[in-house]
């Protein structure tokens, strides 16, 4: 049976970055793995930043989203049955960070993925930086991304405090307490450690995570008009202009409550990088890239606003 691992976060927990360093260790033990992309729009920012994983036992797909939770799922199961035979030991599917982890596990039992795969491990990302005054909508999917994980990880652990650690975990559980999410005998398995000083220990611990099934009262929220996307194709701005214009989004209700910023970007000098904001911090690096593309996600976002900061939407 081939293993299928989750890897699940909110929007911006850093999944992309573990995946990394996951699917490093897996290849060094003679795993051969896949690694299936999805997001919440309909372009696929993040496949860029695994580039460097394709080889031999390390295969990159991605499912183009953003068009509704049944075409999603559709799509998923498509791809699953065309990988069934193709040799891998383990694939690791990233999904958007708006996410109902109920569609992975029924999924898993519909024949005929039964007779192929088996859930291996569900992982789910947090960043302990998130805002906390974060919408009860965005509450739920933390809380049930959590739920049914067999470990968390705590991400960006260098830009924390101990105490902001500390206040993350209990946060986390209150959130998770107040959906029905967390009973008390339920695993509650969290790793708050700078992922570059990860031991063997720690991924063997990963690795052999598995995950939990939790009951709690499902709630709407991934087929609601909420959560929203805009695109900007060929986006150019400098790094300097593109930082300080995304601290005023984030700062201007007006642009509706901004979760995450990312894209590919080109610059004055056409060279690009990469950029990825959430309310507490933005980090950027130089890419190599053929096309820039600049993506908002969000709660009742209002482009016109936005094209104050950025200009018009392309999307």
């Amino acid at each position: 049976m081939i293993k299928l691992d989750l890897i699940t976060g909110f929007l911006g927990s850093g999944k992309t970055t573990f995946i990394k360093k996951y699917a490093g260790y897996l290849l060094n033990r003679g795993e051969r793995i896949c690694i299936i992309e999805n997001d919440f729009g309909a372009i696929n920012v993040d496949m860029v930043m695994l580039k460097d994983l394709e080889g031999e036992r390390c295969n990159l797909e991605m499912i183009v989203g953003g068009d509704g939770q049944e075409a999603h799922r559709r799509r998923l199961k498509t791809k699953l049955i065309a990988m069934a035979m193709q040799g891998y030991d383990r694939i690791i599917i990233e999904p958007s960070g708006i996410f109902d982890p109920d569609e992975f596990f029924d999924l898993v039992y519909e024949e005929p993925l039964d007779r192929w795969y088996e859930i291996g491990n569900v992982i789910c990302i947090v960043d302990p930086t998130l805002d906390k005054n974060i919408s009860d909508s965005s509450k739920y999917i933390l809380a049930t991304e959590a739920a049914v994980s067999g470990v968390i990880l705590f991400s960006k652990i260098n830009f924390c405090s101990e105490e902001d650690i500390k206040s993350s975990e209990k946060f986390l559980k209150k959130t998770m307490e107040d959906f029905g999410c967390l009973r008390e005998n339920q695993k509650f398995s969290l790793i708050a450690l700078d992922w570059d000083s990860l031991a063997e220990s720690d991924y063997k611990h990963i690795v052999k995570s598995g995950y939990n099934k939790v009951s709690y009262t499902k709630l709407p929220i991934l087929d609601s008009d909420k959560f929203d996307t805009v695109f900007y194709f060929d986006f150019e701005m400098s790094e300097k202009n593109l930082r300080e214009n995304i601290q005023k989004i984030f700062l201007d209700s007006e642009c509706g409550y901004v979760h995450r910023i990312k894209g590919i970007v080109q610059n004055e000098d056409r060279s690009f990088y990469e950029i990825n904001a959430n309310r507490k911090n933005i980090t950027s690096k130089t890419v190599t890239a053929e096309r820039s593309i600049l993506i908002v996600i969000g709660e009742h976002l209002k482009k016109e606003k936005l094209s104050a900061y950025l200009g018009d939407a392309t999307l």
